[in-house]
């Protein structure tokens, strides 16, 4: 425990040294003096644990990380390192996997909106597939030049997670249901597409395996389908990431190594009860890589107790860097960076700098009496923060660091206030 904080949140490099925050060597202190706040700390050490316990409980995957969870060409380096390729799902997502060296054959294409130019330059990266997500896309990935396909099947069940970040339901804009995935399979190779599997993926943040095991069975049973229906069975089996972190005590996800071990074992399972061939495994981890391995340094400014019960601590940053709270519901636990040793005086709440009643980071957490000047860390923010910022009321977005061995550095650099004039253009 650190201040009533349940290290679990930490990322693994994380202690409390001289009576502050350490992470990856290197003081929260001196990180805010050299880099400034808000922050994004991300630890190598818990990043690569994360990339390495899913090579050794999927061996022979091919092991792509998402990119939309925090898209970043140091990080994309850092994971092709270690054998990773990327999941892009967008022109932008694709130009960062690319300029970060990660070869066409180890970049899947998805999307449920694809336009030409994101086709052609699919085809262009020599992307090892690309994920047909809608009908009418079959054609335009023919005349696109794109070769190798799967095809993503929503199979109507759903995940215990936020409805906002569920994507296997009946009525999903995701995928394609059972009737119009079997068209697409017989289009697909109609139009001289490689159909080379199918995609399933049904959720983010998940806690446990069951919506996980249930959709594999189901897709086994599909794939039985496939073969008697169009004498086609996949080759591949994209089975998507989903995996969820723990953000505050009590939250108990699986580990990735039973999580993976799980999902291959039903899998494997659910292909011989119906007789089918094993399929190569494609996994596409996003939150479960990277999340654990950042947290955010804020500077506390005002503090103010609205009623008896209620005392806000306002901090330098909030919705425009992490909108999660706003957009999921998500909770977040808190320590003061610079006093983390020191006995909790009460519980407070922390909001951030922006125009919004609702721009609160954390309702209720326990501090020591915050003070102007502060540090908080908050943890568990590597993923779908800087990836979901904004430029509300023209506060340029944080900068994020990579520390190890008690070095950091520079990762992206904070944007400027002319960064955000720059983009305005003269009326003519």
């Amino acid at each position: 425990m650190v201040d009533g904080l349940t290290t679990g949140t930490l990322p693994d490099s994380a202690a409390v040294e001289g009576g502050e925050l350490v992470v990856g060597g290197v003081a929260a202190s001196t990180l805010a003096e050299r880099f400034g706040t808000p922050l994004v700390v991300y630890c190598e050490e818990t990043l690569l644990a994360a990339a390495r316990a899913y090579r050794e409980a999927a061996p022979n995957a091919l092991l792509l990380y998402s990119v939309k969870a925090f898209p970043n060409v140091e990080l994309l380096r850092l994971l092709a390192a270690e054998g990773y390729g990327a999941d892009v799902s967008t022109l932008g997502e694709l130009a960062y996997a690319r300029a970060a060296g990660i070869p066409g054959e180890r970049i899947v294409v998805h999307g449920n909106n694809k336009s030409d130019e994101e086709l052609r330059a699919a085809a262009e990266a020599g992307a090892r597939f690309v994920v047909l997500d809608a009908l009418d896309e079959i054609e335009r990935a023919a005349a696109a030049a794109v070769r190798s396909t799967l095809v993503r099947v929503t199979p109507g069940i759903e995940a215990d997670t936020h409805p906002a970040i569920r994507t296997a339901h009946h009525g999903s804009k995701f995928g394609l249901p059972p009737d119009q995935a079997l068209e697409a399979i017989r289009r697909a190779r109609d139009a001289g597409l490689e159909v080379a599997g199918l995609h399933l993926h049904i959720g983010s943040q998940l806690l446990g395996v069951d919506a996980a095991r249930a959709s594999i069975d189901w897709l086994g049973a599909f794939a039985a389908d496939c073969r008697a229906e169009l004498g086609w069975e996949p080759e591949i089996v994209d089975l998507g990431g989903g995996l969820g972190i723990q953000y505050v005590e009590g939250e108990r996800p699986p580990t990735i190594v039973d999580f993976v071990t799980t999902l291959l074992g039903r899998l494997g399972h659910a292909w011989a009860l119906h007789g089918l061939e094993q399929p190569s495994v494609i996994l596409e981890p996003g939150r479960s890589l990277v999340g654990h391995a950042g947290l955010t340094l804020y500077r506390v400014g005002v503090v103010k107790q609205a009623t008896e019960t209620t005392t806000f601590v306002a901090v330098d940053g909030g919705m425009s860097d992490n909108p999660r709270p706003q957009l999921y519901g998500a909770r977040y636990e808190a320590l003061l960076a610079n006093r983390p040793d020191e006995e909790p005086a009460g519980s407070y709440t922390v909001c951030g700098k922006h125009c919004e009643s609702g721009d609160v980071l954390i309702e209720s957490v326990r501090l020591p009496e915050p003070r102007r000047g502060d540090l908080l860390a908050v943890p568990a923010t590597g993923a779908y923060t800087l990836s979901l910022a904004s430029n509300y009321n023209a506060v340029p977005r944080p900068a994020a660091v990579l520390v190890a061995d008690g070095k950091a550095r520079l990762i992206r650099r904070r944007e400027t206030l002319d960064d955000l004039l720059a983009l305005e253009a003269r009326a003519t």
